[in-house]
C-alpha cells in the first residue's frame, strides 16, 4: 500500500479549507484517510497552517510521499528539515541535541520572517486607510465649499435689490478716487 501525504478539500465554494492527511494513494481525494496531520487555510494572508510536526515526520519516516502542495507545506513548517536531520542522527553525523538546536534556530528565523510579513501587511493596510481618509476629507471640504457657494448664489438670486445697491456703492466709491487721480495728473 502506497501512502501519500496530501490535501483533502473542505469548506464551501470559493472558500476552500484543507486538511493535510496521510491517505492511501488509491483512495478518493476527499475519501478515507489514515490520519489527519493538520489543516491549511489559504483564505487568510498569510495562509494559516497548523501541522502536527511529529505525525508528519513519522509518516515521512515510514515512506509516505507528499504531493507537491503538501511538500511545500511540510517544508514551510519544517517537517522536511526535521526528517532530514533525523536521517543525519541515524547515520551518526549529528547528535539529537545538535539536530534539535538546528531545528529550533530554523523555526525561530522562519517565525521572524512570517511576523515581518504580517507587520508589513498591516502597515500597508494602515497606509491605504490613511490615504483614503485624506482623500475623503478633501472631497468633503470641496463639497462643503460648493454648498456654501450655492447657498450664497441662492441668497443673491432671492435678493437682487441688495446686490444692485452693493454694485452702486462700489461704483460710487471708485468714482471719487478716479476723479482725484485725474485732478492730480492735470495739475
Amino acid at each position: 500500500m502506497s501512502v501519500k501525504i496530501r490535501l483533502q478539500r473542505h469548506g464551501k465554494k470559493q472558500k476552500p479549507f484543507y486538511w493535510v492527511v496521510a491517505a492511501d494513494a488509491r483512495s478518493k481525494r476527499d475519501g478515507k484517510y489514515l490520519e489527519k496531520i493538520g489543516t491549511y487555510n489559504p483564505n487568510t494572508n498569510p495562509a494559516t497552517i497548523e501541522l502536527n510536526l511529529d505525525s508528519a515526520v513519522k509518516w515521512l519516516h515510514n515512506g509516505a510521499q507528499p504531493t507537491d502542495t503538501a511538500k511545500a507545506i511540510l517544508s514551510y513548517k519544517g517537517a522536511l528539515l526535521k526528517h532530514h536531520l533525523d536521517g543525519g542522527i541515524r547515520k551518526g553525523a549529528l547528535t539529537q541535541e545538535q539536530a534539535d538546536a538546528k531545528l529550533a534556530a530554523w523555526l525561530e528565523a522562519k517565525n521572524g520572517t512570517v511576523d515581518a510579513k504580517k507587520d508589513g501587511l498591516s502597515k500597508a493596510q494602515a497606509d491605504v486607510k490613511a490615504k483614503a481618509f485624506k482623500a475623503e476629507q478633501e472631497v468633503n471640504a470641496k463639497r462643503l465649499a460648493a454648498a456654501a457657494q450655492a447657498e450664497a448664489d441662492a441668497i443673491a438670486a432671492a435678493n437682487p435689490v441688495a446686490e444692485e445697491v452693493a454694485e452702486v456703492e462700489a461704483s460710487t466709491e471708485e468714482a471719487p478716487a478716479a476723479e482725484e487721480n485725474n485732478e492730480e495728473t492735470q495739475a
